[in-house]
């Protein structure tokens, strides 16, 4: 078998420069999720150095990257608690979807855009990047905190709302009639509802069939299932990343510690090829004469997001700062945002310079301000009680949601 020479020698300075990027990130406790994104605008075609060969390598490793994201996200939780955590945050959904949407939309309309074009502007503001948000929680070590299962509520309703949403403008975009659109609507809600009854009702069948002494074996088994509910899930329109989460969901006690410990080396390596490609997918030419427009649709939209996950989070009884991060995580827009742009085609090119902008600058500066906001004071906690100064207490062990709702 012959192996490209171009192939290796481009992914090896890929993944050196990942590694140095990484490195450079983690010595000042900051997510490298941003310099991934940016080696990405410096390595695609239009950058600096550009690398033509390995572009096939990272367009599948990117969806890889995303499904072992989600499927390390819902091994750290039960379907049970966060089917709870998912009735609760359905007014969340509600207004995360009219805050999100609303300014996509009427900027549309400003542009002059047809109804397709609107209605993609509308999803790109709506949807928050689950890859990019998953990684933040893992990165800031936030999935014991109490704000995370209103964060991943709203993620995931997110998702199931794309459900509907992709297949509507996939056929009002190729000029389709309403009915087909429904028909298509109608048959992604039933698969969604179909795979989380499975999930809920079986899910622990599942663990008992994966389950294995040899961790290899539980890689392969895992894995395996898990591709192909994520490529089930994509055959009806439904995310990938749905798929994945319900597989990670259904696995639970020593069955799902141990898939996490042997899943997290190739979860971190897919990620960061995943968070690479969408960098590589945007023009560096074509982002400067959109960013004036793209800076101002995300400054608004930055807000609006955090006033949804503020709302979130209030709802699980999250304080300030727990609502403020839990605001701040959703910021970043990502992969559903290209995969929009990809679906009405080439007729909307200055649109799809715009949300190229637009999403770049999201996802770089979104991870940066979720590292900062809401965290809490380094060293002593200085107290006033009758004028002296007490050191801070010790940390509570961290808040998991029971079944039966949020604890008092």
């Amino acid at each position: 078998m012959e192996i490209s020479v171009a192939l290796l020698l481009e992914l090896g300075i890929i993944l050196t420069v990942l590694s140095v990027l990484g490195a450079m990130a983690r010595r000042y406790a900051l997510s490298p999720v941003p310099l991934y994104l940016l080696a990405g605008l410096v390595l695609g075609e239009g950058g600096i150095a550009p690398v033509p060969a390995a572009g096939a390598f990272v367009e599948t490793g990117a969806g890889i990257g995303v499904v072992l994201l989600l499927l390390v996200l819902g091994l750290e939780f039960t379907v049970p608690e966060f089917t709870v955590s998912l009735r609760r945050h359905l007014p969340s959904a509600v207004v995360d979807l009219v805050l999100n949407a609303t300014p996509g939309a009427v900027a549309g309309w400003l542009f002059g855009l047809d109804g397709a074009g609107i209605l993609a502007l509308a999803g790109v503001t709506y949807i928050s990047s689950s890859g990019i948000v998953a990684r933040l929680l893992s990165d800031l070590r936030r999935m014991g905190n109490r704000e995370t299962p209103a964060v991943l509520s709203v993620l995931v309703l997110e998702d199931f709302a794309m459900a509907a949403y992709l297949p509507l403008l996939a056929v009002i975009a190729a000029g389709g009639t309403w009915r087909q659109a429904l028909l298509g609507v109608l048959l992604a809600l039933g698969a969604v509802l179909a795979a989380f009854t499975v999930s809920y009702w079986w899910g622990q069948h599942l663990g008992r069939l994966l389950s294995h002494p040899e961790a290899e074996q539980l890689l392969l088994r895992v894995l395996g299932v898990t591709l192909i509910v994520a490529a089930l899930a994509e055959a009806v329109h439904v995310s990938a990343a749905v798929g994945a989460f319900l597989v990670g969901l259904s696995l639970t006690g020593e069955t799902a510690q141990r898939a996490r410990k042997v899943l997290s080396p190739l979860r971190d390596l897919f990620a960061a090829v995943f968070f690479l490609a969408i960098g590589l997918a945007v023009s560096p030419a074509a982002l400067v004469p959109a960013l004036p427009v793209a800076l101002l649709l995300a400054l608004v939209t930055g807000l609006t997001k955090v006033a949804s996950g503020w709302y979130a989070a209030r709802r699980d009884g999250a304080g300030r700062r727990g609502r403020v991060r839990a605001g701040t995580a959703l910021i970043a827009r990502g992969e559903f945002s290209i995969v929009i742009i990809g679906l009405v085609g080439v007729r909307h090119d200055r649109l799809g310079a715009l949300v190229a902008a637009y999403v770049l600058l999201l996802a770089v500066t979104g991870p940066v301000i979720t590292r900062f906001a809401g965290a809490r004071p380094r060293g002593t906690v200085r107290r006033r009680r009758r004028g002296g100064t007490v050191p801070r207490a010790p940390r509570p062990a961290p808040h998991r949601p029971s079944p039966g709702g949020p604890a008092p």
